[in-house]
């Protein structure tokens, strides 16, 4: 009777975990979407610590330690974290799920009698290819998400690491996988174990050094796709519906989210799961354009009475306003500009930003109304009609090489046609190129004003300007 009880709450479980997912779909049901998350984990905990600590388990007082330890240290985490840290949180999170899913599948291969996954100290083969599979997809999203987390956090070069040859050896280690995996269910060899975890990790680190920081967020999305599957891998070793569920929930909705944020790019999702992603194009090249055409620049009076003498303004945030934090007085100055009878849009690029909805979390921070935010295939067709697009921070996703210059890297890459507006005001630090590597051909357009400068200050400057 415990088994079906506790069958019936880890599908109660599982269904808020679905319910949670929908309501991250939007940003107005988002709220909604965490509460059912919040509920679907409390669920499955309970459930776990109820009927599944049995006495060949540790002690209740071990397990709680673990639970407050870890809790503790989560709250410090959420409480002090910023939000233009979140790609990297992300990618840290991450690699704790596959390295959860090496460590149980370690626990299940030493005490398998436990896990009822063994007949007279033999393993099942089923149980072993499973646990197999776990193994190396936990591995691997492991080390890769420490690989990106230190390059997000700028503890390693964003540029690319590549050298002759890497294609095949990693195509090398992925045959090897497959080849232990094999040993593995043969042998029950702790030797063959140990290596399919070695062998996944030294993977996981080759797939994600030659990516360059722009496609992070496409990383990011396909590391969380991978988590997911370790532990639904890990799921059908323990027999534990709930793991199953969630991990193919976490690792389709992630693969799909991965699938539209290449189409975003005009990538193959061939090269994120092979690891070349980034390889031709990447991040930290040498910038290439017509760098001695001249720029027209302005100040915050400018911009000030260009934006106040407009009917319509859409506003382009990219990763520059969330490094200045700029989200707050960008949300100030659009207040006053409303307050002008001025009609206010955001356009978000799906790659903006270092993951995916980097852009929305932190507008949705500063309060921005939902219902002034658009995606790219919204808004686009707005840009010819609008006195003024203020791109804020973003670069290789307003540039109009993608479209016109074959030989770019980011040609076909689906962009914001800010160029259309009537002026284009470019808040910007410097002449700079973006992760791609290439000038923005926007900044020598004629109907180009660029405002250089902390795009947080520059905000600041412009609603000093407004006269309030």
């Amino acid at each position: 009777m415990s088994a079906e009880l506790a069958n019936f709450l880890y599908l109660i479980a599982s269904v808020c975990f679905i319910m949670a997912l929908k309501g991250l779909s939007s940003p107005e049901s988002s709220r909604a979407g965490n509460l059912y998350g919040i509920a679907g984990m409390a669920i499955a905990i309970i459930t776990t610590l109820v009927f599944a600590v049995t006495p060949g388990t540790l002690s209740y007082g071990t397990i709680l330690a673990g639970i407050v330890i870890g809790g503790g240290i989560g709250t410090v985490i959420a409480q002090r974290i910023q939000m233009t840290a979140l790609p990297q949180l992300v990618a840290a999170f991450h690699s704790l799920v596959g390295l959860a899913a090496v460590l149980v599948a370690a626990a299940a291969f030493y005490a398998p009698d436990i896990y009822n996954i063994a007949t007279n100290g033999d393993i099942h083969s089923s149980s072993l290819i499973e646990m197999g599979l776990g193994i190396a997809v936990g591995a691997i999203t492991f080390t890769g998400s420490i690989i990106a987390f230190a390059k997000l956090q700028a503890l390693m070069s964003g540029a690319p690491i590549v050298f002759p040859g890497q294609h095949y050896l990693n195509g090398a280690l992925g045959i090897a996988i497959v080849v232990l995996i094999v040993l593995l269910v043969l042998t029950e060899s702790p030797l063959v174990f140990w290596a399919l975890v070695a062998v996944s990790l030294l993977l996981g680190f080759l797939l994600i050094v030659p990516i360059g920081g722009a496609d992070m967020p496409v990383v990011v999305s396909m590391l969380n796709s991978y988590s997911g599957w370790a532990a639904a891998g890990i799921g059908f070793t323990l027999s534990n519906s709930l793991l199953i569920v969630t991990g193919a929930l976490v690792g389709s909705s992630g693969a799909i989210l991965s699938y539209i944020m290449c189409k975003g790019m005009n990538r193959s999702i061939i090269n994120v799961i092979a690891g070349g992603f980034g390889t031709d194009a990447g991040a930290g090249g040498p910038a290439k354009g017509p760098t001695d055409k001249p720029v027209k620049s302005g100040s915050a009076d400018d911009a000030a009475f260009l934006m106040k003498n407009a009917s319509s303004v859409i506003i382009v945030p990219g990763y520059g306003m969330a490094v200045a934090q700029a989200q707050h007085a960008l949300r100030e100055m659009a207040d006053l500009l409303k307050g002008e009878g001025v009609k206010i849009s955001y356009a978000i690029h799906p790659v903006a930003g270092r993951m995916p909805g980097h852009m929305n979390v932190l507008l949705a921070e500063a309060s921005v109304p939902y219902d002034e935010v658009f995606e790219l295939e919204d808004i686009n067709r707005e840009f010819s009609a609008t006195d003024v697009a203020f791109v804020i921070g973003a670069n290789d996703v307003t540039n109009p090489a993608a479209k016109t210059d074959t030989k770019s890297p980011i040609y076909g890459m689906p962009i914001l046609d800010v160029e259309n507006a009537k002026t284009v005001l470019f808040v910007k630090r410097s002449m700079a190129s973006g992760y791609a590597g290439v000038d923005n051909e926007l900044f020598f357009r004629d109907n180009t004003m660029m405002l250089f400068g902390d795009a947080k200050k520059v905000c600041e400057e412009i609603v000093k300007a407004f006269g309030h």
